[in-house]
């Protein structure tokens, strides 16, 4: 019988197997998006493609991130008493609240049938809101007026929603422009109304606090659907009643 003893032999012995680092939650996310070929640009809500308790997790990631770029301005986050938990409290802002339109769904609305046919202009506001420049996360801030022209097959809403809906399309980084259009497009498509109309009228901290640094300067902008754009003397009445 022949033995074969391996001591004496240079042969390699079998390399160790490392552990496979956890795939962070924001790519996982990002890949879902990917693969169903949805958008997911800064105002954009991805709500439907977040699974239970990621959320968390992307809270945990954004902290470690946003530790890194504190370490990386130079700022000693283990002795300033100021900045120990900033990391985690600017996560926090971002995530639940100042971007908090992206990543929670739609509110729930209570919608109720327009029984009494009314067809007379109906405007609500002016709607505080909050939003942050796509460009620079500075915040904007500004205020919000909505014209509906129900009809009987419309649907009507309740007060308080218009300001919940307008809260959640504005708390995403966008530019102005963009979020009215978007907010009319919801609402338009929530109604189904002869008319809607939105103006907004913000301050951009991106032109007061940087840049030219210009205190007083507004941006006004509105977007018209329906009988709105078709019928001036509509648009007329609106915009005169809103400038009161």
């Amino acid at each position: 019988m022949i033995r074969l003893y391996r001591k004496n032999l240079d042969l390699p012995m079998p390399t160790e197997l490392k552990p496979i680092a956890p795939v962070p939650v924001s790519q996982r996310i990002r890949e879902r998006l990917m693969a169903a070929k949805v958008r997911f640009h800064a105002n954009d809500n991805i709500a439907a493609y977040i699974e239970p308790g990621e959320l968390e997790q992307l809270l945990d990631e954004v902290t470690v991130k946003m530790q890194g770029v504190l370490e990386s301005l130079v700022i000693d986050t283990q002795n300033d008493h100021n900045s120990i938990d900033t990391g985690r409290r600017v996560a926090k802002m971002f995530i639940n609240e100042v971007f908090n339109g992206r990543y929670a769904p739609a509110p729930p609305v209570t919608e109720f049938p327009n029984v009494s046919g009314l067809n007379e202009l109906m405007i609500i506001g002016p709607i505080t809101v909050r939003s942050a420049c796509s460009h620079h996360l500075c915040p904007v801030i500004g205020k919000v007026w909505i014209g509906v022209m129900p009809n009987e097959h419309s649907n009507l809403i309740g007060l308080s929603k218009y300001a919940r809906i307008a809260s959640w399309v504005m708390s995403r980084p966008q530019i102005q422009e963009e979020a009215v259009v978007q907010l009319a497009d919801y609402l338009q498509e929530r109604m189904q109304p002869d008319g809607l109309a939105v103006v907004m009228e913000a301050d951009h901290f991106c032109m007061q606090w940087r840049g030219v640094k210009d205190m007083d300067s507004k941006m006004i902008n509105s977007v018209m659907h329906g009988s709105f754009l078709k019928d001036p003397s509509l648009r007329r009445e609106f915009l005169s009643l809103i400038k009161r």
